[in-house]
């Protein structure tokens, strides 16, 4: 689905279901160098039971087009955009890593829209360490390899989603190398990354989220620690699940995953 806005065209995934403004929305926020696909399992569940579902690309991001927004702010300002535009009124919002502080930010935006703030594999601050920074500007394959070596905490995840034979590093790191190749005017693994080290808006933004809040927290998790989300807990006054599995929690054990994001958003479907 392609969504016209301002000086942009934005494309969401629905979930394998025509969308209608009419259900219970849930939209999905990814994280750095990723895309829409990271959501498909979640994404295409709720689809299918009683939810209208945008997963999207963000802007300059794969299928969406540019330019790329400057920061956390902007990004979230233009989530509320797209939504405007398809007429949804009230949201539940989904985001991974730096999807859960465009998430934060936009539920402080616009706190009387917002039903639920799921935060996945987040931390505050989500400070990048000036090596990885280094080598996104500078060595953006050997960063791309870091990244995924901290990502992802097993080499054998147990048969599930996607399946048997899919290989979780190999399909992660080929990810990112497609969104860094869909934008040749923007390095984007420097971009996305220095966005999220830049952020410090969570503490004006806290007080004025008046939705249920949850951290979503991968137990192995090396790129946000779950030790360092203990500012979110206390300034969202947040339930804290946790999943055995690392940063890329949505597919080192997707069921899990899928299990809590149910329990959250259980009583929204029709």
């Amino acid at each position: 689905m392609k969504i016209d806005i301002a000086d942009r065209q934005i494309y969401a995934y629905t979930g394998g279901r025509p969308f209608d403004p009419r259900l219970p929305c849930v939209v999905f926020i990814h994280g750095a160098l990723h895309d829409h696909s990271v959501w498909t399992m979640p994404a295409r569940w709720l689809a299918h039971h009683g939810h209208a579902v945008l997963a999207l690309d963000q802007p300059g991001h794969m299928r969406s087009s540019g330019p790329v927004c400057a920061d956390i702010e902007s990004l979230a300002q233009c989530l509320w955009d797209v939504l405007d535009a398809v007429g949804v009124k009230a949201v539940s919002l989904v985001g991974h890593s730096m999807g859960s502080l465009i998430a934060l930010q936009a539920a402080s935006q616009r706190a009387q829209c917002v039903r639920d703030l799921v935060m996945v594999g987040t931390s505050y601050p989500m400070t990048v360490s000036s090596a990885l920074l280094q080598a996104a500007e500078q060595q953006p394959a050997q960063g791309i390899e870091l990244v995924n070596q901290y990502s992802i905490s097993t080499w054998a995840a147990k048969p599930g989603y996607p399946g048997p034979g899919f290989w979780l590093h190999g399909g992660n790191r080929a990810l990112m190398h497609r969104v860094m190749a869909s934008n040749r005017d923007v390095n984007l693994f420097s971009h996305d990354f220095r966005l999220c080290d830049a952020y410090r808006g969570a503490e004006a933004a806290m007080p004025q989220v008046r939705a249920r809040s949850h951290l979503v927290l991968g137990a192995r998790d090396q790129m946000t620690l779950p030790k360092a989300s203990g500012l979110l807990q206390q300034g969202l006054n947040a339930q804290v699940h946790t999943v055995a599995a690392g940063h890329s929690l949505m597919h080192e054990d997707p069921e899990d995953f899928l299990r809590v994001l149910r329990s959250i958003t259980a009583g929204h479907a029709v």
